[in-house]
């Protein structure tokens, strides 16, 4: 049986350490393959970075010479427009020196016509010399005659500085004529202002300061209740008894101006706002003021006072004296207003 396991074991072979062999050698050929591989990779890449630069420094070349080829055309293009200039100008030079060869050929054949016209610009210079003659001698005459002007000028301002004297002392005359005038005017003035002032007190006391007969300012105002029917020009009796006061007042002041105080009596007529119809008697409110204005002068008149002392004016609406269109304006509008004043 002894015998039997050593022939077993004699029988079985150890693979191993030749697997190890075999493993280490390939590994170590992988090894190699894998160095050469980095290396080979190593240097493919060194020339690769080389062609790159070899390949920019070819691009920036083919630029340069592509802008020295622009360049190089730009200027034959240059050249050719200097020559097609130059080529221009040799033609104009040889026209113009076949057309000075023509004139001077022809010089030669026009010299006898040349001499022909300056005899003749001869002849005209001469004509032209004595035509100067003449204006010289007219134009001695002309400043003769200016220096006799000028002495007739010399004696018109003479007397004209003596008629400006006279005329200063004729506007100092008139100055203070016009001062007499204005201090007379001013007392005639006076005057009658005093006699309107008297005229009014007058009518004041004969009136007795009814309340629809008033005094504003210079003028006595009537209400037109007072002295007309509502749309009518024809005295009331009760404004023909106040007109007959206002007829003797006024007689009496008239004995009393000065005959030299060209006064009168203004009657002005004014209406309301209110427009008429214009189917009555008057087609507006311009003809009822004026209307009443000459009913008042013309009853004034028939109780003696002169005509040529009475002045009639109608104004309508158009001078209220109380604004808006209340019944109490209106009123007020309604009326007709004397005032003493110069004619």
């Amino acid at each position: 049986m002894a015998l039997g396991r050593n022939r077993r074991r004699e029988r079985s072979v150890d693979y191993w350490p030749g697997f190890v062999d075999a493993l280490s050698t390939l590994l170590l050929a992988i090894m190699f393959l894998l160095t050469v591989f980095v290396l080979a990779q190593f240097i493919l890449s060194r020339e690769i970075s080389g062609k790159d630069e070899v390949l920019n420094r070819l691009n920036s070349q083919i630029a340069e010479l592509t802008q020295l080829l622009a360049l190089e055309k730009s200027g034959k293009q240059d050249l050719e427009d200097t020559l097609a200039s130059l080529q221009s100008s040799l033609a104009s030079s040889e026209s113009e020196r076949s057309r000075l060869q023509q004139l001077l050929e022809s010089g030669a054949g026009s010299a006898d016509a040349a001499n022909v016209k300056v005899g003749r610009l001869t002849q005209e210079l001469d004509a032209e010399k004595q035509v100067s003659t003449r204006a010289m001698s007219q134009i001695e005459l002309l400043n003769q005659q200016i220096a006799a002007l000028r002495a007739q000028i010399a004696a018109i301002e003479e007397a004209l500085q003596a008629s400006e004297a006279k005329d200063a002392n004729s506007q100092a005359k008139i100055s203070d004529l016009g001062r007499r005038l204005n201090v007379a005017l001013a007392q005639r003035v006076q005057e009658l202002n005093r006699y309107r002032s008297d005229f009014f007190g007058r009518l004041r006391e004969i009136l007795s300061d009814r309340e629809n007969i008033r005094i504003v300012g210079d003028r006595f105002v009537f209400q037109s209740e007072v002295l007309f029917p509502s749309g009518g020009n024809v005295l009331n009796p009760a404004g023909e008894v106040e007109m007959a006061k206002l007829g003797t007042a006024l007689l009496d002041l008239a004995r009393e101006i000065p005959p030299e105080i060209n006064w009168v009596l203004r009657v002005d007529g004014h209406t309301d706002n209110v427009p008429l119809a214009g189917t009555g008697r008057y087609a507006d409110n311009w003809e009822l003021s004026a209307a009443r204005a000459i009913s008042v002068v013309k009853y004034l008149i028939a109780q003696g006072v002169p005509a040529n002392r009475l002045v009639a004016a109608g104004f309508g609406e158009n001078q209220p004296i109380a604004e808006g269109d209340s019944v109490e304006a209106r009123s007020q509008n309604r009326r007709i207003e004397l005032k003493l004043t110069e004619r």
